[in-house]
């Protein structure tokens, strides 16, 4: 059985994630935005995260770009694949941290690797 969660206590369950990240990661992410959705796009329904921007690893001399990059956590599909908070908690950090890690250059061959795929 899913579980349901109101869209205020799931974001605070995204900012939690966030705040958990350690404070020397944290502080090399910039111009980066993170945004909490219901529905990934309809061309990848099960999409439980996104990162939308210039990997750190691809920029030139290390400037940002004008507009900030994005990460998407899609709410409903994390919802569908939980079957209790705890599990919810947990998928929700491995998102987070996942859609982050791509803001530093790291491929998703890697982050199964380290067990966030």
């Amino acid at each position: 059985m899913p579980v349901e969660m109101s869209r205020p206590d799931f974001e605070r369950l995204v900012e939690h994630a966030l705040d958990g990240i350690p404070a020397e990661l944290a502080a090399r992410v910039h111009n980066v935005v993170v945004l909490v959705e219901d529905d990934p796009p309809a061309d990848d329904p099960d999409l439980l995260g996104l990162y939308e921007g210039v990997a750190l690893t691809e920029r030139w001399d290390g400037a940002p770009p004008d507009l900030p990059d994005r990460i998407f956590v899609f709410r409903n599909p994390l919802l569908e694949m939980c079957e209790s908070v705890d599990e919810l908690v947990d998928e929700v950090r491995i998102t987070v941290v996942h859609e982050v890690a791509h803001h530093f250059g790291i491929d998703d061959d890697r982050l199964h690797e380290l067990g966030y795929g």
